[in-house]
């Protein structure tokens, strides 16, 4: 059975029950360091679904991603040497990391709200924000913000356009993620000039 057949299967059965908050936290975490499988293929039908929990739905996943991100930091921070050789191997090029661990120690907090946004794996930034030691408040704050950004983005046009969400979330979603990237690549830039 195709994955996204699961997926639908999975949300189906998860729509009625009385853990689904519980579970969207936990399918957040898991997306957001382990599973890399975007979220937003159970939260869009879920959402539609449950428009009354619709709010409780994005906080609950901006949750878990950022408990996610921050076991993903402490991996990066502590365990670097054990762990981060596997992880660069299965995600990335070692030039690649290179490369972002530099980008983390010149602009980690622009950095860390690109990748938020942008669809690229999520887990370069915690481990590389752990590795290279930068503030955990700071990352916290802009994981918070970009994450929150995308998930309430979802709910809100799940708010606004309803049944027609899905549709219109699959036909704008490359358009928003690059809109929002380079929103977010301006601010940066923009900041640098300060």
């Amino acid at each position: 059975m195709p994955i996204k057949e699961k997926l639908k299967r999975s949300t189906k059965s998860a729509v009625n029950s009385k853990h689904m908050l519980k579970g969207i936290t936990l399918a957040s975490f898991l997306e957001s360091t382990i599973v890399p499988v975007p979220l937003e293929a159970i939260l869009i039908p879920l959402m539609q679904a449950r428009k009354e929990k619709l709010w409780h739905i994005a906080t609950m996943a901006t949750l878990g991603c950022v408990i996610g991100a921050i076991f993903g930091y402490a991996l990066g921070y502590y365990l670097f040497d054990l762990v981060g050789e596997w992880v660069i191997d299965t995600f990335f090029s070692p030039e690649q990391f290179e490369t972002v661990k530099q980008n983390m120690q010149d602009q980690g907090f622009w950095f860390v709200m690109t990748l938020g946004i942008a669809p690229i794996p999520f887990q370069v930034a915690m481990l590389a924000a752990g590795a290279t030691q930068y503030a955990l408040g700071l990352f916290i704050l802009a994981t918070v913000i970009a994450r929150a950004i995308r998930y309430f983005g979802l709910a809100l046009v799940v708010y606004l356009a309803g049944d027609q969400a899905e549709s219109l979330i699959r036909r704008y979603k490359t358009k928003a993620i690059v809109g929002l990237t380079l929103l977010v690549l301006l601010l940066w830039y923009l900041s640098t000039l300060l």
